[in-house]
């Protein structure tokens, strides 16, 4: 937590409370010199062509799987990720330096265009420093997810990382430089969140994505608008998990514990509302607490962990809460519900209805709201009756029906008869307050650039 008095941050492995490192916060001097670097690279940068870059990201790809365990193991230890699922996080961003390396050319080809003239074409120009706020429950793929689409761009990125995966940071900077990047097209800023306001309004910084809670994505969001300057935001979700009553029950249920479970709870396309039809609503719960009470709860280092404990205890405290006030207004635990520390064992609640914070709220931990939908009308209403709107999971074996309610669900994506997940070649966000744009995919490199017309007469 920051130290006020001596501008620092540490850094705290919140399953042993055992401090990992002290870091010192940049002074508004250093910040300043810092995005000139920044842009002083951009100039150089942005005249690479693509075939360099992407000799870059392969190197980049390479050093990812050869560190895979000493930064999964960072990982673990900054915010408690269950080792197991650190490692897959690392492999996956090396999936996705390949995945660019490969095909952002191809997504930012000149495209050509019927006009007056006797030419015309749309081409894709880098915008220049590109700031990135992001959050500690997935630190290593969320800061990819933005730098390498970005970076592949021609632009140059700046990351502010949340002040409990500092370390996660400078080790991301570090494999930059050593993967043979440009010092400073990719930079860690050991900032606090207040110190972002200034960031943001330097000139050189052109665009800003953030990653988090509803407060800081408006916050960002108001910043950058009264500067003109492009936001992307992937904030929180109540994600639905809508289970109909020709369902494979025991594959859904099964599916159901690790899509609330992943990452001990803590992700915003997490399923965590789950409604059920009244047909297969006792059938489902039953499969669902089976399963989910297989899962082993305790040291994230330990391979043979499932769930390990919150990021930090005032996050689990927090949770405690809300299943506390969600009980007081009716709702029951047919499993878990205890805290110990950080630690907070996977939960189901069920008779959980609209005004409890389990139907209203997002919770960020192993907790699954379970809700009867009365018919298919009704859980397609349930669903949409949110103030969220990231990801959503349906279940049928009728793909006709299938598709029909997937267009009438408010969200970024329908999964039909699988988990939510983000993948390099699907765009991927939110409507709502969910946030707005679109990260991966063909979408996501499109965000942060100039889309310029050429005409010739």
């Amino acid at each position: 937590m920051p130290d006020k008095s001596k501008n620092t941050v540490q850094t705290i492995n919140p399953a042993t409370n055992e401090v990992l490192k002290t870091y010192t916060l940049l002074s508004e001097s250093e910040i300043t010199e810092k995005l000139q670097n920044s842009e002083d690279a951009f100039q150089d940068w942005k005249k690479t062509g693509f075939a360099e870059r992407s000799e870059l990201f392969r190197k980049l790809s390479l050093l990812l799987k050869e560190k895979e365990q000493e930064l999964a193991t960072l990982m673990t230890k900054e915010m408690g990720k269950p080792i197991t699922q650190a490692k897959s996080e690392v492999e996956k961003c090396a999936w996705l330096c390949d995945f660019y390396a490969e095909k952002a050319e191809e997504f930012l080809a000149p495209v050509a265009k019927k006009s007056d003239g006797s030419e015309a074409y749309v081409r894709y120009d880098p915008l220049g420093v590109i700031l990135a706020v992001m959050p500690w429950n997935f630190p290593f793929w969320q800061v990819f997810r933005f730098a390498v689409p970005s970076l592949m761009a021609g632009n140059v990125g700046v990351l502010k990382h949340s002040s409990n995966s500092f370390g996660c940071g400078e080790a991301m900077e570090s494999l930059f430089l050593e993967a043979g990047f440009p010092k400073n097209v990719f930079q860690n800023f050991l900032i606090s969140g207040k110190q972002v306001k200034q960031v943001l309004e330097n000139n050189h910084v052109k665009a800003a994505t953030l990653t988090g809670s509803e407060g800081a994505g408006s916050s960002v969001a108001e910043i950058a608008g009264k500067n003109i300057k492009k936001t992307v935001l992937e904030l929180g979700g109540s994600d639905p998990f809508i289970v109909l009553d020709d369902a494979d029950i025991k594959t859904a249920a099964k599916t159901a514990v690790k899509a609330r479970t992943q990452n001990s709870g803590q992700s915003c396309i997490a399923a965590k509302r789950f409604i059920i039809v009244k047909e297969v609503y006792e059938e489902f719960v039953e499969e669902f607490k089976n399963e989910m009470a297989t899962l082993k709860m305790g040291d994230p280092m330990d391979e043979n962990t499932d769930v390990g404990c919150q990021a930090r205890e005032d996050l689990a405290k927090e949770l405690a809460e809300q299943v506390q006030k969600s009980v007081e207004k009716g709702a029951k635990i047919i499993l878990g519900g205890k805290r110990d520390k950080a630690f907070y064992e996977p939960t189901i609640l069920v008779d959980v209805k609209e005004g409890m914070p389990a139907f209203d709220d997002e919770l960020f931990g192993p907790i699954a709201s379970v809700i009867k939908a009365e018919n298919e009308t009704h859980a397609i209403e349930l669903a949409n009756d949110s103030e969220f709107g990231l990801g959503s999971s349906l279940w049928t074996k009728d793909m006709e029906k299938a598709t029909k309610i997937a267009s009438q669900i408010e969200s970024g994506s329908v999964f039909i008869n699988g988990m939510v997940k983000s993948d390099p070649r699907l765009p991927f966000g939110g409507i709502k307050k969910s946030g707005y744009g679109r990260e991966l995919a063909t979408n996501g490199i499109h965000e942060f650039v100039n889309i310029k017309t050429v005409w010739i007469a």
